[in-house]
């Protein structure tokens, strides 16, 4: 009995920050804050930036707001550096980042971007209600796939293969979907072809034991050339099975009316409804049940664990199936609400977005969920931008997901711990 309190207070440890500020993340935070000065701030293209907040068919319509650039590009400018100085404290004091500086930093920097692009347009104004709800959308995959991720990881499994599942997930779902010509034999197909991709990761990373990361790379590479195969046999063809069910919003009466929030969360399809509960789900079960417990213990120390009565393995095998299950139901949003037909290689490197935005939320569901919302945001700047006639290249547009991506996982999170066990195959003693 003694033995069980001890495990829970390592597993659970991996909630604080527990290392210092590291060098990378000195840098990346010191060249926001003197990119946004520079940008925001001294550059300033001036005028005023003008979102709209409401659709013409809302029954409420909320003024639009105006944004004065100058003064608000000096405001944002100036809390970034002094967030970054209250990052270099931390550093002196020996002490790590807490969670809400990177996202407090993140979402301003963002929104002075967003300010300075919608003022360089041709029509500086643009709806944030359109923005925000593509930006939901947009990450609707990325969440299934950091949440799969999520399930994999914290028992000590490298996910790598994340955007096979969520391929293989797509293709499944177009296929099923034609067979059966029903939107649950759609997503049911989904979730099955996410498990087969997670059934030959844990039998080659949790059964013979061989690199994960080599395993997942594989994996994805596999699944990209059956995929493009079956599809030009299977789908391309004039058999019909390429004609998936398309699965329609279904507004909650009253409260999809609600001005923003109403077609953000109550207009929903039924992927989107279910992805919250996905979310708030894991976060209960992983920390306020003992499923959770035991799984938080296999991804920190599978030993003590096991010594507990634990089976290591068999929890690992049954957590990375769950989250191919729910990587695979992510990938059916592409061939059920995206697109309604499969084509090459539709997921684009979602799957590795989705596993930035996992080791950005510190592999917490609420974390990465909020990383998906970013990435999706960044991913759908570049649309309504566009449209609102920016000067910014297009190819620079194109890039910003990217761009984020690679500084979240460079170290703007600061000191972001993986399972301590992560990667690590377990053999009984």
């Amino acid at each position: 009995m003694s033995t069980r309190t001890q495990t829970a207070p390592a597993s659970a440890s991996n909630a604080a920050p527990t290392a210092g500020v590291g060098r990378r993340s000195l840098i990346l935070y010191s060249a926001g804050a003197l990119i946004a000065l520079v940008l925001f701030a001294l550059m300033s293209p001036g005028g005023t930036a003008t979102f709209r907040l409401s659709a013409a068919s809302d029954a409420f319509q909320i003024p639009a707001l105006a944004v004065p650039v100058t003064p608000a590009g000096w405001v944002i400018a100036l809390l970034l550096v002094a967030g970054t100085a209250y990052v270099f404290s931390l550093r002196r004091a020996g002490r790590g980042v807490p969670g809400w500086v990177p996202a407090v930093f993140a979402v301003l920097f963002v929104s002075g971007v967003l300010i300075w692009m919608v003022a360089e347009a041709t029509n500086p104004s643009i709806s944030l209600l359109s923005l925000l709800t593509g930006t939901l959308a947009l990450a609707l995959p990325m969440v299934y796939g950091s949440m799969g991720g999520l399930l994999a990881e914290r028992t000590g499994v490298v996910n790598i293969a994340i955007e096979g599942q969520l391929l293989l997930g797509a293709f499944a779902a177009a296929l099923g979907g034609s067979l059966s010509g029903s939107l649950v034999g759609a997503m049911v197909s989904a979730a099955v072809g996410g498990v087969v991709v997670s059934s030959l990761l844990t039998l080659f990373a949790v059964k013979y034991q061989v690199n994960q990361i080599i395993v997942g790379v594989v994996l994805n590479v596999l699944v990209s050339g059956l995929t493009g195969f079956l599809f030009g046999t299977l789908l391309s063809g004039d058999a019909g099975l390429n004609s998936p069910p398309r699965m329609p919003n279904l507004p909650i009466p009253l409260l999809s009316e609600i001005p923003i929030l109403g077609p953000l969360l109550f207009n929903q399809t039924v992927l989107g409804y279910l992805m919250f509960v996905v979310v708030a789900v894991l976060w209960v079960g992983l920390y306020k049940t003992r499923w959770g417990l035991r799984v938080r213990a296999v991804g920190e120390h599978p030993k003590a664990a096991d010594t507990v009565g634990i089976k290591v393995n068999r929890t690992r095998v049954m957590n990375v199936l769950l989250g191919g299950a729910v990587a695979g139901l992510g990938g059916s949003f592409y061939t059920l609400v995206s697109v309604s037909q499969f084509s090459r290689d539709m997921t684009a490197g979602t799957g590795f977005i989705a596993l930035a935005a996992l080791i950005f939320g510190r592999w917490n569901p609420i974390g990465a969920f909020l990383a998906s919302l970013l990435f999706g945001f960044a991913t759908n700047l570049q649309y309504v931008l566009s449209q609102a006639g920016t000067e910014v290249p297009s190819h620079f547009l194109a890039m910003l997901p990217y761009v984020i991506t690679i500084l979240a996982v460079a170290g703007l999170v600061g000191a972001s711990r993986a399972p301590a066990a992560s990667g690590q195959p377990y053999t009984k003693d």
